[in-house]
């Protein structure tokens, strides 16, 4: 059983993609094209929280395909690539949806996320983001690896 505690006020699940929904490993095919490794209890969170009514934005560093195939099978409306200020674009997501700090999640795992998770009241990481993301004031970290079910997990803890 997760360790994660979020209240039931939740409305929208804010996460970055690389290291948290991805084992954090970019795959190099032999035509140099790129490839990420979803495992499929992480791809159902998305589904399971689309049928609950949750809202879902994705935040990525990068972009990739593998964000392009969840926004199209979940219907994702809110996905945000190649950012680098990530902050700004977390801030006019809340905006956008007139969204308390009671009403979203951020769950991140590297530098490029601490400002979010700074900023967000519920906060969350995984086992193996960076130290200074797991130094963040009140975080918690899941007990399931990025890319192995810790979305997931989070999931699960919201539909509980």
């Amino acid at each position: 059983m997760s360790g994660i505690k979020l209240p039931n006020t939740i409305k929208m699940v804010i996460t970055d993609f690389d290291g948290v929904v991805t084992d954090n490993c970019v795959y190099i095919n032999e035509d140099f094209t790129m490839s990420r490794k979803l495992n499929f209890k992480d791809v159902m969170g998305f589904s399971i929280l689309k049928k609950n009514g949750y809202d879902i934005a994705i935040i990525s560093g990068e972009a990739n395909s593998a964000i392009e195939t969840m926004a199209k099978k979940f219907n994702i409306v809110e996905i945000h690539q190649n950012i680098r200020k990530k902050i700004d674009v977390l801030k006019s997501i809340i905006e956008k949806y007139n969204l308390s700090q009671e009403e979203y999640l951020y769950i991140g795992d590297d530098i490029n996320d601490i400002e979010c998770l700074e900023y967000a009241k519920y906060k969350i990481t995984v086992p193996h983001s960076v130290d200074k993301v797991k130094n963040v004031k009140d975080i918690q970290i899941t007990e399931s690896d990025a890319g192995n079910g810790a979305f997931r997990e989070v999931v699960d803890c919201l539909i509980c």
